[in-house]
């Protein structure tokens, strides 16, 4: 027994309410459990508990053992001094506040069953800790499931995008710039790509917006991918020269070239690439944040992510090293992991903070029109008959797997709760 389940049975009222008594010897009811706080301080704020005949608003802590109100040194801290009730497994001991005053204690009666089924999800090694009854849960109830998580999802990127928001003094252009540019980088290459954005600035572009060279030159240079010597390559030279310029211009500092990674990549996923595509992306469209805020179909956002490298890359991977003619164009399954890792993520921060609610259904609804992505995560939820029509869905099965299945934190998952209730 742990109190994460005790407070579970607590939150969702699964003890016998009949005849609560508390070690004082007053009648508990309990008008409502109040709210759960998972960080510090007591376990659960602003609960509405009737004892005896008045009612009371404050805090409830749960403990397995009421003795452990004083193994956590509770009885000299304050911020428990306002705990209206404690609940327990076992009232082992009187437990009090800091100026003395004892606060009533109940001990939770319920079902053997519960814990049982909750001992079978935490002992189950599969997959996932529900692997054998997920079947018996009803559709609709997994869905509902589903379509929180993908919000919560969301939740979380969040965080990091106003982070980011914050560093770059409310800029959206700039942080979506970078944060882009991490996407861009993919899994392998996305720290090394948001070094990048880093270090060069909007500023410095736009005053560059109109030469591709130039552009090019500096994204290169600052990617440390010019310091080498190819003679006999014109291009490589060019930039080459054009970077010791701007460097100097702008006093710049490139990042370290052994970061990039190109090993375990196919050539059209290499870091040369995706620099070259990302520049032609910026080279045709300034301000492009703005500009997707005002797009109003997923065709209509593709047509802005329809670049191709330059020239010189139809026959390059790598520099100084010529290969057989072929457009590097940014594929649809490129665009896709962008819209949504960085787009629809931006749009929902942007709609929030506006209070737009148009711009935030907008970003769902992207979701929804994109196909489901594929990768061993998914592909192990489709044989287990959970299947996602799209990518609104494959986002929040990995937001499943990811952050409950894999901690086996069935306590806070819907799915789980169906299952450890289930008799």
């Amino acid at each position: 027994m742990n109190e994460d389940f005790l407070q579970y049975i607590w939150k969702y009222k699964l003890f016998d309410e009949k005849s609560l008594i508390s070690n004082t010897g007053e009648k508990i009811k309990v008008v409502n459990v109040g709210e759960h706080n998972r960080d510090a301080g007591p376990d659960f704020f602003n609960a509405k508990i009737k004892i005896d005949q008045t009612l009371w608003v404050g805090n409830v802590e749960v403990h397995i053992n009421s003795s452990d109100w004083i193994k956590h040194a509770h009885h000299q801290n304050k911020a428990y001094d306002n705990v209206i009730l404690q609940v327990v497994l076992l009232n082992d001991a009187d437990i009090k506040r800091t100026n003395g005053g004892i606060i009533p204690t109940i001990e939770l009666k319920f079902d053997d069953k519960l814990f049982d089924n909750y001992q079978k999800l935490l002992k189950n090694e599969l997959w996932i800790p529900c692997q054998t009854d997920i079947q018996k849960v009803e559709k609709f109830m997994i869905d509902y499931w589903l379509h929180n998580l993908m919000i919560e999802r969301l939740e979380k990127k969040s965080n990091h995008i106003l982070q980011n928001l914050l560093i770059n003094k409310n800029n959206w252009e700039e942080a979506f710039y970078q944060q882009l540019a991490k996407n861009f980088g993919f899994k392998l290459n996305a720290e090394p790509f948001e070094l990048l954005a880093k270090s060069i600035v909007l500023n410095y572009l736009a005053k560059h917006k109109n030469n591709l060279n130039q552009l090019e030159s500096m994204f290169f240079g600052q990617a440390g991918m010019l310091n080498k010597e190819y003679p006999t390559d014109e291009y490589f030279q060019n930039l080459k020269k054009e970077y010791l310029f701007l460097k100097r211009k702008f006093n710049l500092k490139p990042i370290e070239n052994h970061l990039w990674k190109f090993l375990r990549l196919r050539p059209s996923n290499f870091p040369t690439i995706r620099i070259a595509q990302f520049v032609k992306l910026l080279y045709q469209s300034s301000g492009l944040f703005s500009k997707i805020i005002s797009v109003e179909s997923i065709d209509e956002l593709f047509k802005l992510f329809e670049v191709s490298a330059s020239e010189y890359w139809d026959t390059h991977y790598v520099f100084n090293k010529e290969t057989a003619k072929r457009k590097k164009s940014l594929g649809k399954l490129a665009f896709y992991s962008i819209v949504i890792n960085t787009i629809v993520p931006f749009l929902f921060v942007y709609g929030k903070s506006k209070g737009d609610e148009v711009i935030k259904k907008k970003a769902l609804l992207f979701l929804e029109i994109i196909p489901p992505e594929k990768n061993s995560i998914i592909t192990h939820w489709n044989d287990l008959g959970i299947r996602a029509d799209n990518a609104f869905y494959t986002q929040a099965l990995l937001q499943l797997k990811n952050e409950y299945c894999s901690f086996k934190n069935c306590l806070k998952c819907q799915i789980g709760n169906t299952i450890i209730t289930s008799y």
